[in-house]
């Protein structure tokens, strides 16, 4: 399916009106209609950015609209909805699943992802209610969604097992074979609605209940959310589930946006009874994928689970993956198989809390296929996930990246270990550094960052400037 590329506007918002709309005293409904329609004076959408090799020349706006399917601006010469019949939700597509687009090398795709909040068995799994309990309106609540929560049964969905995540694709890339590297740029994100969600739900997150010891490391006062919040039911075996998820106790925290000073996009959150905390949206994938796995048995097999971050990239929620910059993936399967969920608009490094500030994105990529030995890809790649920013290069460490396979370790200690083995790799093969004299670069001069300690694999990543080099 392909669609005629659209020319978003250029205009400059208008800062002014957009502060006055902030400071008012609205209720939530009509902060999230102001939302909407500060967007629509500002802009209706995200101008192309350019390649990760130079400078980005674009800012985050606002939609003018909501983005239901297919309507709006669509960049790329493909489009992609999540309708039903095009997502997994809660699993990756394996190696051999049918793809839903095939497209070419270089070419740029256009794909409506869908946020998993406010769809999820624990939200009720109607986005019209549970989102209309937050003052939006049915207009402003994207069909795609609703489809989705309704419609979706391509498997059973069991919400203490499943991933959360909507996954869209697979996309077949022509020419990717094994051994190649797929190049993702992200070149446009358009937030499709004027809200996001973040969740801190049972037990999970930096303070998860899991982590509480003898030792006391994290006692029972200390968990977040409350142990005492959590109603699920208790399995013999001691493990949770089985219970009505509407019961569990997660903490769904509405989050709308508008326009800072200067037209910035910002959320914005209460503090205390007059006060608020704002701060600026920048729009990623936290999940981008090819496919790995040849053994899943069937689609919602635990192998394909979407939460733990794998060699192919999948829930890998490195918040420098914006506009602008490139994800370097190896390929396993023929096509390469490419698929996408997990939208972010804003996340701290970290996660801590279980999920970023989540929101349906209408994001354009570019994927081109890169073959071994060609020299335009980071050598890392071919074997490991790799990212790059206009200002830096960006070797991943992952704790477990095989999945699911066998359980999953937590160790941020070895996520780090991995990612600061990669940077000496990168350094040396790519950059022709002694390995000595990078690896006291790398303690000199290198900032490491955790990517996330929440999604059963940890992620760390080193920012490797390259501004450095010359």
């Amino acid at each position: 399916m392909t669609h005629t590329p659209h020319h978003l506007p250029t205009g400059r918002p208008d800062p002014v009106a957009a502060a006055e709309l902030l400071e008012r005293g609205l209720g939530r409904r009509a902060f999230v209609r102001a939302a909407l329609a500060v967007g629509a004076a500002t802009a209706a959408g995200v101008a192309t950015a350019a390649p990760a090799s130079a400078a980005p020349t674009a800012r985050t706006r606002l939609p003018g609209e909501v983005l239901q399917p297919g309507t709006g601006p669509i960049d790329g010469q493909h489009y992609l909805p999540s309708l039903p019949d095009q997502v997994y939700w809660g699993f990756l597509p394996r190696v051999g699943d049918p793809a839903v687009l095939r497209v070419r090398s270089g070419s740029t795709v256009t794909i409506d992802t869908v946020s998993h909040e406010g769809v999820l068995e624990d939200q009720g799994r109607d986005p019209v209610a549970w989102f209309g309990s937050k003052g939006v309106p049915r207009e402003q609540v994207l069909d795609d969604a609703v489809a989705v929560a309704r419609e979706y049964d391509r498997h059973p969905r069991d919400f203490d097992a499943d991933g959360p995540h909507v996954v869209t694709g697979p996309v077949y890339v022509e020419g990717a074979e094994p051994g190649d590297v797929l190049k993702i740029e992200p070149l446009t994100a358009l937030p499709r609605v004027p809200y996001g969600v973040i969740s801190s739900r049972h037990g999970k997150g930096a303070l998860s209940s899991g982590f509480r010891t003898p030792a006391g490391e994290l006692t029972t006062e200390e968990v977040m959310p409350p142990v005492a919040t959590d109603n699920r039911p208790t399995r013999p075996d001691g493990s949770r589930g089985g219970g009505d998820p509407t019961r569990y106790g997660n903490v769904s925290t509405f989050t709308p946006l508008g326009s800072g000073r200067g037209g910035t996009p910002v959320a914005t959150l209460p503090v205390g009874r007059n006060g608020r905390v704002s701060w600026p949206v920048s729009p990623f994938a936290g999940l981008m994928a090819v496919a790995t796995v040849r053994d899943a048995a069937t689609l919602n097999d635990p192998l394909v689970n979407s939460i733990p971050p794998t060699l192919g990239g999948g829930n890998i929620d490195v918040n420098l993956l914006t506009v602008g910059s490139a994800f370097y993936v190896p390929v396993v399967a023929p096509g390469a198989l490419f698929s996408v969920g997990d939208p972010h608009m804003s996340m701290g490094s970290g996660e801590v809390a279980l999920t970023a500030l989540e929101g349906s994105l209408r994001l354009t990529f570019r994927l081109t296929v890169v073959p071994k030995g060609s020299g335009k890809a980071p050598s890392v790649a071919y074997r490991y996930p790799f990212g790059e920013t206009p200002d830096a290069w960006v070797p991943i460490g992952l704790s477990d990246p095989d999945g699911s396979r066998g359980g999953q370790g937590i160790d941020l200690d070895v996520a780090n270990r991995r990612a600061t083995l990669n940077a000496l790799d990168f350094l040396e093969t790519d950059l022709g550094m002694d390995r000595v004299t990078a690896y006291a670069y790398l303690s000199a001069a290198v900032d490491f960052s955790v990517s996330q300690v929440v999604d059963r694999t940890v992620g760390a990543h080193a920012v490797i400037p390259k501004s450095h080099f010359r």
